[in-house]
């Protein structure tokens, strides 16, 4: 008897670890280390999807440069260093150097510098070529052959029929082969002199308009402190987080943070949301144009989907089926409207958009099923951090309700009340054994709790900002907070380099898995928060230093996961080779983690804001500025004994006592 067919293999995603991208969305470059992009692989510049180029390959005087360095110089741009012996001198040392900066918007500039005391006659050739394929097709290892090109003006162009790249130089080049696609060049360089060759490669004959078209939301905000990495980490973080940012098509005014770069270079409800809450402190305008685009997605009608915002699934990890990141979105959106407005987002803003709000609320009571939880997908599991999402969802959507003079408010917290009863008694596992219990990770549809310790627990932590600078009761009591707090504080969750999506000796744990063990920043940014304000201040300290160093590592720009291996000394965070980088909510936590040493609780409407620094200063001084309370500028200081001033306001904000 014939056996059935295995399911066929998913294609696996390059790995993309290694290599240097620099973004300006829709804009993307991917260079190898040694910079010469060498048509095989990821290796490329892209717009919108498409490689436009795949093959730049430099030749000086018939070598191959000899690699010396390649380094991020900023979001959108990369460096490669290299040398070239040309044999006119005795011995080893090189006599021309090569600079190439790389650009997102496809501009390269290879400078040539000649360290010699004489005149060199150098033959240049740069080879280039392309395949015009989308992103898809080339992680999946079908990109198509190279095309031939064709003479263009000072360069080459390729033509697919539906799209075209032209490659322009200036200066020009002397020769240009399109058959072998070269261009060519002659330089003389006298002693200690440069000479410059500039690339331009676009999607269209005609020039474009630079790469920076979205007006940037996010504030110029710096950090400064004793610790001299807080500032390269919360500038790099703000960068990435703005060089991820696109234009909505449908109104083009509207920006909303790219999920990451390559793999997810588009919107991601869940995803664009939590960065925008995250990024709250330098303004509120991301988060009003990722709300105004998301409530545009929002289902109509009067069915069953009514008023949820649509999303894709997401795995869960091998314990769980994959949830919907529709669901997290839909329980969002009221969060993040709620929290704008305290942050300062204006009531004509706040009532253009509450409508959109009440229907995710409307969404949310329709959803929740006869046991009192939400599943995801229904039927399915009731999660952890579902519960989490929709009690922050009720509470804030109450807040909001109450406020702005809408009916619902008063039911909506008691129904709150009623699931922080139903979760205490249904999710909390083991509550009379000697380690004293802890979350579990889900309920199967039959009620049975799946007892596994994982990050999503972080989310009981994030309970939400109500007025006043008052934060909303969570789903946990006293004693079970401090439990979650010593939980997340363990090796079996922090790893060193910060926390683990799912602890040590859970069955399933890898530490290189997506929900099964790999640091995700922006948990581990959740948790930095969450347990500061819930008064754990040493175990938030220890996550707050790790993911600092895990940041070092990575030159300040946090890839969405990496691998939870065990810090030891001399070790290093290893990355994980599939991962984004830079990555949306990655950016989005170095910002989160760094400006919860303030504990800035802002209450706009009310005029007020209230601080609650880390007491015990873990990295010493620090200074945030350029941050955004109410529209107007505000800066902030926490001294080395953990005391909070605020330096700079709007006149008429009051500091809240």
């Amino acid at each position: 008897m014939a056996q059935p067919a295995p399911p066929p293999r998913r294609p696996e995603l390059p790995p993309a670890h290694a290599a240097l991208i620099c973004v300006a969305a829709p804009c993307l470059v991917i260079s190898p280390e040694h910079g010469q992009l060498t048509g095989h692989g990821l290796d490329g510049i892209y717009r919108s999807g498409r490689r436009l180029l795949s093959r730049c390959l430099l030749r000086v005087a018939g070598r191959d440069p000899v690699a010396v360095q390649g380094r991020s110089l900023g979001s959108d741009r990369a460096g490669f260093t290299a040398t070239v012996r040309t044999g006119a001198e005795a011995g080893p040392d090189p006599d021309v150097g090569v600079e190439r900066v790389r650009h997102a918007d496809g501009t390269e500039r290879i400078t040539l510098r000649n360290f010699t005391a004489r005149t060199h006659h150098l033959p240049v050739e740069v080879a280039l070529g392309t395949d015009l394929a989308d992103l898809a097709a080339v992680a999946a290892g079908t990109p198509g052959p190279e095309l031939p090109a064709g003479v263009h003006t000072a360069g080459l162009r390729w033509t697919d029929g539906t799209a075209q790249a032209v490659t322009t130089a200036e200066p020009a080049p002397d020769d240009a082969l399109a058959s072998a696609g070269l261009l060519r060049w002659q330089l003389e360089l006298p002693p200690g002199e440069s000479r410059t060759i500039e690339l331009r490669t676009v999607q269209e004959r005609t020039s474009r308009a630079p790469v920076g078209q979205v007006a940037n939301p996010l504030g110029e905000a710096r950090a400064e402190g004793d610790d001299p990495r807080t500032d390269s980490w919360f500038r790099t973080s703000v960068q990435d987080l703005g060089a991820l940012l696109l234009r909505d098509p449908a109104t083009p005014s509207d920006a909303f943070a790219a999920a990451g770069a390559p793999w997810r270079l588009g919107l991601a409800p869940a995803d664009s949301l939590w960065a925008a809450r995250m990024a709250l402190p330098l303004g509120t305008g991301l988060a009003a144009a990722t709300l105004r685009i998301l409530a545009r997605s929002q289902e109509g009608g009067r069915g069953p989907e009514a008023g949820r915002i649509p999303g894709p699934l997401r795995g869960a990890g091998p314990q769980l089926p994959p949830g919907c990141t529709g669901t997290e979105a839909t329980l969002a959106f009221p969060v993040v409207l709620a929290e704008a407005r305290r942050w300062g987002l204006g009531e004509r803003e706040v009532a253009e958009l509450l409508p959109a709000a009440e229907r995710c609320l409307g969404w949310l009571r329709s959803a929740v099923g006869k046991d009192g939880f939400l599943a995801d997908p229904d039927p399915g599991p009731r999660r952890c951090e579902t519960q989490a999402h929709a009690h922050r969802a009720a509470l804030l959507g109450a807040d909001l309700l109450s406020e702005c003079g809408r009916p619902g408010a008063d039911e909506w917290r008691d129904w709150a009340a009623e699931l922080r009863d139903r979760f205490r008694e249904r999710f909390w596992t083991d509550a009379d054994g000697p380690s004293g219990g802890r979350p579990a990770a889900a309920l199967h549809p039959d009620g049975r709790p799946l007892p596994r310790l994982t990050s999503s627990a972080v989310h009981l932590l994030d309970t939400g900002l109500l007025g006043g600078g008052r934060l909303a009761p969570g789903l946990l009591d006293t004693v079970r907070t401090e439990q979650l707090a010593r939980l997340l504080g363990a090796p079996a969750m922090d790893s060193g380099w910060g926390l683990r999506s799912m602890a040590l000796r859970e069955p399933g744990h890898n530490p290189f898995g997506h929900r099964a063990g790999a640091i995700r920043p922006q948990e581990t940014a959740v948790a930095i928060s969450g347990l500061a304000a819930a008064g754990f201040e040493k175990e938030a300290a220890g996550l707050l230093r790790g993911l600092l160093d895990a940041a070092q590592h990575f030159a300040y720009r946090l890839p969405e996961m990496y691998a939870a291996e065990q810090r030891t000394a001399g070790s290093a965070p290893l990355p994980h080779p599939a991962a984004c980088r830079p990555a949306a909510v990655a950016a989005a936590a170095g910002i989160q983690a760094l400006t919860a040493l303030a504990g800035i609780r802002p209450d706009a409407p009310a005029g007020t804001v209230a601080l609650a620094p880390f007491g015990s200063a873990p990295l010493g001084a620090l200074r945030l500025s350029g941050l955004r309370v109410g529209g107007e500028p505000f800066a902030v200081r926490v001294s080395r004994l953990g005391l909070g001033m605020v330096e700079e306001a709007a006149d008429a904000l009051q500091l809240a006592t």
